[in-house]
């Protein structure tokens, strides 16, 4: 009699580097015969990675480890990532946790998973953010369309609000040729796109005399890719050099986003970022200049700690004065280790819901605007999918697309024309 496959389910949080490390993790677990299910069924073993940028997303892994235990009382659970590196107490005494693993112990979840017992105590693998110094390529396999490649992990910046550094350790990445034998091997799966992950992803080479644009320009000679994206970059990172490349470039796409955080100087200078306004402005506008039709993303901190009403009206003018063309708003969230967390004049949550109210109707004026400047004009969409006759994708500058046909064409390359602005995508037409 055959023995019953074990099921495992996962689910990822937060960034898209931690989507590319569950797809190797899962992927492991898969050529050893376990059998993946999607994390809102019964499975044997359930498996968290973790974000922990904000205390919101700590309350949803939390969350979500009771979901699982709902699910199979006798399953195990095992958490990982960011969240585990920084709390693996906290966790360890949520019930039906039996294995808590950090940065450096996740990638070895096959080993430690098998040395569980039959204990109810949970198990934590503890390995110091410090020893970590080792880089550990990974990437989203299986979406036909796009892949997500991590090229670089850790943070050596320190910013004043963030427990990256803690939770991922120092800034490392791959070798270009390393990373383009990985490139070569997504587009031998037949993905079209491409998006560059990381955490300080400009930060890229930093230790081996290499540098992200020597990256993107040999990836750019890639054969079998059709489209490389730039996931966030710092400003100060995001150089002349690498936007005159982009926008002479036929593969990487006319699409930055660049953390603002704050259009204060005197805020940035308390969170330790690397550049002023004045800076993030230049970057803005020489990218308009050789690429008016791309798209820019902003991340950006409401309520940092001092933060006054001037200050954020400041940020809000700010905005509304460069073109940018959508907005990541996130209200500033207390970490523990933090040098932001001990400071005074914190705001209040009224004022965080109030500000983050105000720039998310910025950001759909800004997404609005960029929309209709593409009215009535010819854009490449890659097709995600195709369901009960209509067509999805993206722009190659991040416009989401629909379009009213029956044509199968899942991961090809059209052109269409946009012909109206739906408000959360664009309807077009194939040319």
């Amino acid at each position: 009699m055959s023995t019953p496959t074990t099921r495992i389910a996962f689910h990822t949080m937060g960034c898209k580097t931690n989507f590319s490390e569950s797809s190797i993790i899962s992927g492991e677990m898969q050529s050893y015969g376990y059998e993946k299910v999607s994390y809102k069924e019964e499975a044997d073993i359930y498996v968290l990675n973790t974000c922990s940028v904000t205390e919101n997303a700590d309350k949803e892994a939390r969350k979500l480890i009771r979901k699982a235990q709902k699910l199979n009382p006798l399953a195990k659970i095992a958490v990982i990532g960011c969240y585990a590196q920084l709390q693996p107490d906290q966790i360890s005494k949520i019930p039906g946790v039996d294995l808590v693993l950090g940065a450096a112990e996740k990638f070895n979840l096959l080993s430690h998973l098998n040395s569980l017992n039959d204990t109810n105590e949970s198990k934590i693998i503890r390995s110091s953010i410090k020893n970590i110094s080792s880089f550990q390529p990974s990437y989203t396999n299986g979406e036909r369309t796009r892949s997500y490649l991590k090229i670089q992990d850790g943070c050596n910046y320190n910013c004043s609000f963030c427990t990256i550094p803690l939770a991922r350790g120092i800034s490392r990445s791959n070798t270009i040729e390393n990373t383009v034998k990985i490139a070569q091997n997504i587009a031998d799966s037949g993905a079209k796109e491409i998006v560059l992950t990381g955490i300080n992803i400009g930060d890229f080479g930093s230790k081996k005399d290499e540098n992200f644009l020597q990256l993107i320009m040999t990836l750019d000679n890639l054969k079998g890719i059709e489209r490389f994206r730039i996931s966030s970059i710092e400003p100060n990172l995001l150089d002349n050099e690498i936007i005159s490349f982009c926008a002479e470039s036929s593969k990487f796409v006319p699409h930055f986003h660049i953390p603002l955080q704050s259009g204060s100087d005197s805020i940035l200078k308390s969170m330790k970022r690397r550049y002023n306004a004045d800076l993030y402005r230049s970057r803005v506008e020489y990218i308009k200049k050789l690429i008016p039709d791309c798209c820019i993303g902003v991340d950006v901190i409401v309520g940092y700690p001092g933060e006054e009403e001037e200050h954020f009206e400041q940020t809000k003018l700010f905005l509304e004065s460069i073109d940018i063309s959508y907005l990541h708003v996130f209200s500033y969230s207390q970490r523990q280790d933090t040098r932001a967390a001990s400071l005074s004049n914190q705001v209040t949550k009224e004022n965080k819901d109030y500000r983050s109210k105000a720039l998310h109707v910025l950001s759909n004026k800004k997404r609005t605007e960029f929309y209709n400047q593409s009215i009535n004009t010819i854009r490449p969409v890659l097709v995600e999918q195709s369901i009960n006759g209509k067509i999805q994708g993206f722009t190659d500058n991040y416009i989401k697309v629909n379009i009213d046909n029956n044509l199968s064409c899942q991961n090809t390359i059209i052109s269409v024309l946009l012909n109206d602005n739906k408000g959360s995508y664009m309807q077009g037409e194939i040319i």
